[in-house]
């Protein structure tokens, strides 16, 4: 990991940042012993949905990815995160607002590699621009893929010329961290799954005269790095899916 780092913060903001997420330590999961047959008898639903929902007692069998979470401090000293707008001519997840990522390939040695290449790759974000400080716990999404979201500092904002890929993404552009904790341009959606209910959020947000919608995962991963920086819960009712937190953390590595 030490490769990734370069040597300092830059401010006594991002050095106290730095610190904080690197003492973050995922919850301890508690994983029960559950045999397919049992879960059908339970939950009276199709194959594919006892397939979803077994899929995380099997981990290795799921198909993985990861994000960046680039914190860097604005002009104003406030704690920004880099998000990027998705092409139009994409096949999945077109024009939506997303973290710089993507599927891990047999190439990468671990999730941070995963994360750093993607950056590099889709919004031109040299990987000695920024210090990992943080991998929190993987997600696990409904289309059966584990999503590990990597945190980094970029200590020098001046240094980073955005270089987005012409295929992959259409804006890149910043917002402030700490909007992910207030009741302000926020709206949810009540969904349910497996006959249990929670909420989509949707922060709407302004910038260049342009408007986005931060949503779905993008927002939950937001909300939790958010919350973990601040060290407060946001101030509305979030009800993350219960299928998010699924996902085994005992493959996260140390930092």
């Amino acid at each position: 990991m030490g490769s990734y780092n370069n040597p300092g913060f830059g401010s006594d903001v991002l050095e106290t940042l730095g610190q904080r997420l690197r003492l973050y330590k995922p919850p301890p999961r508690r994983i029960p012993e559950i045999a397919t047959e049992s879960v059908s008898r339970q939950i009276n639903t199709d194959e594919k949905s006892v397939r979803s929902i077994t899929d995380h007692y099997q981990p290795e069998k799921l198909k993985r990815a990861a994000v960046l979470v680039c914190i860097f401090q604005g002009n104003n000293d406030d704690l920004r995160v880099i998000l990027t707008k998705r092409s139009s001519t994409l096949s999945s997840h077109s024009g939506e607002v997303a973290l710089p990522g993507g599927k891990r390939e047999e190439t990468d040695a671990d999730d941070v590699e995963t994360a750093l290449r993607e950056a590099n790759e889709e919004i031109g974000l040299d990987p000695s621009l920024v210090n990992v400080v943080a991998v929190l716990e993987p997600i696990f999404t409904k289309s059966r893929m584990l999503v590990v979201p990597v945190v980094a500092i970029l200590s020098d904002a001046k240094a980073f010329s955005p270089a987005p890929s012409a295929d992959e993404v259409e804006a890149i552009f910043d917002a402030p961290l700490e909007m992910f904790l207030k009741d302000e341009n926020r709206r949810a959606e009540e969904r349910e799954w497996m006959g249990g209910k929670y909420l989509l959020q949707y922060f709407d947000y302004e910038a260049e005269n342009k408007r986005y919608v931060i949503w779905a995962l993008t927002a939950g991963i937001l909300i939790k790095v958010a919350s973990i920086v601040y060290q407060r819960p946001p101030a509305f009712l979030e009800l993350r899916p219960k299928f998010w937190d699924m996902a085994f953390s005992s493959d996260i590595p140390e930092l």
